[in-house]
């Protein structure tokens, strides 16, 4: 096993590019898996996840919207979104119907308990945006720069 080692540097100095605090995607991972962490309590009574809230948002603002639209809007694979709306279905909060003039197209639907569920969660954002230690100048700088990597990585 030691001669294998002789191989490799025995500090990072010599390879700082390979330190956990040098990688900008990190702090990214970390961060956004502790603020999404922070809705959990609020989403729990509720049935639903941070995804699947997501999606709501989404169609709350849109009205409906193909699977195509959701994916590209919310970042998100054909893989993770189907099985997802096919529980937000099963739950009684959406429909998915095929167009007539292309098969291949689903749009989704909100259902009338989907529409209620806004009143159950209005309150979460101001909730979970009070955990987050930033002035609300430094949260409009942060959402500025995580939309320009968003928009500029695509």
């Amino acid at each position: 096993m030691k001669e294998m080692n002789d191989h490799f540097p025995t500090t990072m100095e010599e390879m700082p590019q390979l330190m956990l605090d040098a990688q900008l995607c990190f702090p990214l991972y970390a961060a956004s898996r502790k603020v999404v962490n922070r809705y959990s309590p609020y989403f729990k009574p509720l049935g639903i996840t941070y995804t699947q809230y997501i999606v709501f948002l989404a169609l709350w603002e849109a009205g409906s919207a193909t699977v195509g639209d959701l994916c590209r809007r919310l970042y998100l694979d054909n893989g993770t979104i189907t099985p997802l709306l096919k529980k937000m279905e099963e739950s009684g909060y959406i429909t998915r119907s095929r167009s007539k003039q292309d098969e291949r197209v689903v749009t989704v639907q909100l259902t009338e308990a989907g529409w209620d569920l806004r009143r159950a969660v209005r309150e979460i954002p101001e909730l979970v945006g009070s955990c987050i230690p930033l002035t609300k100048e430094e949260a409009v700088v942060l959402y500025g720069i995580l939309h320009k990597i968003l928009h500029e990585m695509d």
